[in-house]
Order: C-alpha cells, then sequence, then structure tokens
C-alpha cells in the first residue's frame, strides 16, 4: 500500500541552506516517518535570493548568462541573469549585482549604496533582444528607489543647477529633474514586471527606508534621512511621469527599486511567490497530495505578505490539504497566515541554541523537525 503524497515546497533558510537543500533534507525526514511516502520536491522563491535558479530550472531552454556589473559599492562584480531566446524574455535578481551580501566586507554605508548594477544587467538583456523582463527585487543593499539602475538603463537625475547626482539614495534630498531623454528606444518598448516579496509602500512610517534601512546599517537619523529623499524622488518621478508611486504597495520593495522601475518604465508589481509558483509548476504538483511542507528562515507575522510560506499555503488552502511550514525561528501571532491556509508552524530549535549553530546544522534539523510532522499527520 503506497503512502501519502506530500509535496515539498520551501523557499532557502538565508545564509544557510538553498530551496533544494531544505527539499533534500525535508524528504529525508519525511521517508524515515513514512519509509513509503510519495515525496515532489518543488523548490520555491519569492523575488529575492534563488529566484533566478527557480527560474533556470523550471524554464526549458532558458540561459544564465554572466555579466561584468556594478556591486552596491561601485566594485566591479560579475553577475548572472536568465535570457530566453525562444519568445524574448529575461529574468533579473537584483541581489545578484545589488544585494547586501556583495557588501558584507564593508562597513555599512546606506546612504551611499547604489543599484547600478541591475540596471546593467537590464541594459545587456535588452540589448540581446530581451522584450519582456521581470526583475526580481528583494535583499538590496541600497534605499536609492532604484535611481542606480534607473541611470543605467539611460535616465539622468539631475539636481536644481542641472549637475548629476552622485549615487545612493541620500543624494535623492537634492533631486529636482529627471531626464529621459537618453534612454533607448528598445528599453522604453520593453514590458517590465517586477517580482516583489512584500507589500510596502515607497515611503512613510511602512515605507523602504523606515522598515529595510536598518537591516542595511542605517541609524534612525538616516532613516529620516532616507525616507525625506525617497519622498522627493517620488514627488519628481509624479511631475515627470504623472504616476503617483508613493503609497503604491509593493514600490518599497528593494529599496524602493519597485517604486522606481513602476514611476519610470510603467512596471507592473506582482506576487513574487505566487509568480514563481506558477513558473515552477506548483499548482499541478499539488494534484493529489495529502500534504504539503514549506518553509523558510523565519516565520512570522510579515510571512503572510508575499513570502513564500503564504503563496504555499494559500495553493493547499484552495485544494483542501493540509500545509505545514517549517522554520529556522516561528514568532507569533500567525493569524493572518492561518487565514491564508497554513495548519501549523515549528521551529527546528530542539532546545537553546545560538543563530549560528542552527544556521550550521540546519540540514539535519529539519530532517528531524519533518519526520515529527509527518509522524503526527499518518496518525490521524
Amino acid at each position: 500500500m503506497t503512502g501519502p503524497r506530500v509535496v515539498v515546497a520551501p523557499d532557502s533558510f538565508k545564509g544557510s541552506v538553498s530551496a533544494p537543500e531544505v527539499c533534500a533534507a525535508v524528504e529525508a525526514g519525511v521517508l524515515r516517518a513514512v519509509p513509503g511516502a510519495d515525496v515532489a520536491a518543488v523548490p520555491m522563491a519569492d523575488g529575492g535570493e534563488g529566484t533566478l535558479d527557480c527560474f533556470l530550472r523550471a524554464r526549458a531552454g532558458s540561459v544564465a548568462v554572466e555579466v561584468r556589473a556594478t556591486d552596491p559599492a561601485g566594485r566591479p562584480v560579475d553577475a548572472r541573469y536568465a535570457l530566453s531566446g525562444d519568445d524574448g524574455s529575461a529574468v533579473v535578481e537584483l541581489a545578484a549585482a545589488s544585494g547586501l551580501p556583495l557588501v558584507e566586507d564593508l562597513p555599512p554605508d546606506p546612504l551611499s549604496s547604489g543599484s547600478a548594477g541591475t540596471g546593467e544587467l537590464i541594459a545587456d538583456a535588452v540589448r540581446r533582444g530581451a522584450r519582456d523582463v521581470l526583475v526580481c527585487v528583494g535583499g538590496s543593499a541600497s534605499t536609492d528607489g532604484g535611481a542606480g539602475l534607473l541611470r543605467a538603463l539611460g535616465f539622468r537625475f539631475l539636481d536644481a543647477s542641472g549637475a548629476e547626482l552622485p549615487p545612493g539614495g541620500a543624494a535623492l534630498a537634492r533631486l529636482a529633474r529627471i531626464d529621459g531623454s537618453g534612454v533607448p528606444a528598445a528599453v522604453r518598448a520593453a514590458r517590465f514586471r517586477v517580482a516583489c516579496d512584500v507589500t510596502n509602500p515607497l515611503v512613510g512610517p511602512d515605507g523602504a527606508a523606515a522598515v529595510f534601512g536598518p537591516q542595511k546599517g542605517a541609524s534612525p537619523a538616516q532613516v529620516r534621512e532616507l525616507d525625506a529623499a525617497l519622498a522627493v524622488f517620488a514627488d519628481v518621478v509624479a511631475a515627470h511621469t504623472g504616476v503617483r508611486v508613493h503609497d503604491l504597495p509593493g514600490a518599497g520593495a528593494a529599496g524602493g527599486a519597485c517604486g522606481g522601475l513602476a514611476g519610470l518604465l510603467g512596471a507592473v508589481p506582482a506576487d513574487g511567490a505566487a509568480l514563481v509558483a506558477d513558473a515552477v509548476g506548483l499548482p499541478a504538483a499539488l494534484a493529489g497530495a495529502d500534504l504539503v511542507i514549506t518553509g523558510e528562515g523565519r516565520v512570522d507575522a510579515q510571512s503572510a505578505a508575499g513570502k513564500v510560506v503564504s503563496a504555499v499555503a494559500a495553493l493547499a488552502k484552495e485544494r483542501g490539504i493540509p500545509c505545514v511550514a517549517l522554520a529556522g525561528g516561528v514568532a507569533g501571532p500567525l493569524d493572518g497566515l492561518h487565514a491564508l491556509g497554513l495548519t501549523a508552524a515549528f521551529s527546528l530549535a530542539d532546545g537553546p541554541r545560538a543563530l549560528a549553530e542552527l544556521k550550521a546544522e540546519a540540514a539535519p534539523l529539519l530532517a528531524a523537525v519533518a519526520e515529527q510532522a509527518v509522524r503526527l499527520f499518518a496518525a490521524r
């Protein structure tokens, strides 16, 4: 007699294990609990790190293109994006060229860090024929409203004297005019979408600077400075295009890069985890499933706002399938996730442990927790 069908669809545990590694560890635990289980592994992402690899695995014919780009501190970095020659589409992961891990060797510089490298990847993709560009934002090192990446695509950001602003979010406080005359026609003609992992607006108490600035090393005073600068940026974008991005849901993603792309290139924000779920075939994989196991590094109230756990739980709920999340840390309340369809969440911590220890032993801990969760499920 065959065992239950278990679909494993997690995000990566950042700084610890990749999504495929999470799948392998969870599968090992599931099979310890029920040796006859049918386990389907569907690695996921939400628009942040790891999204590019998900698309490369899922899209037949896509190739990884490596480009010498600029990191958030202005140094050269080799970064990849995905290009599909058959339909002229590209997938660019912002973290590849503009991610926070790229500058972990330097003191935090939240005021001056830029996103130019991502624009260089996009420009290369358009030059190679991409007409549909999906920009996966998340893990950004900067809070520059995407001005750096837009500058790499031909926009100029000028102060009152007509001088071009330097990189970084703080300089946007002096922005007076945007010059788009140098943007190539191919960029103007391309369709842009942004895969977001958050729904935060560009400015205000829930905006890019206030919520994510401290993660990039911004002090309270620097958060206020960046928020004010982004407000100026949004005002000038509105004057230039007539598009208001101040309170656009998702505009605050990746230091406001989503807002800049939406305001100046008409990019459409989309739920990153939902886009990935469709691309990797998760809806089809759920057919006939008895249990879904998802997870990410931390599960808390914010996980309900566009993270992988929320997307997977929602799909499971639509099909009446129990859904369990495993995470390095779990912090309630989780009412939002439960309403979306999450049955329960379990932490990997089996006792008092340092974060570094949890990260180092994530794989065996995942297997152990998965085994216990499935034993409980099988005992129903």
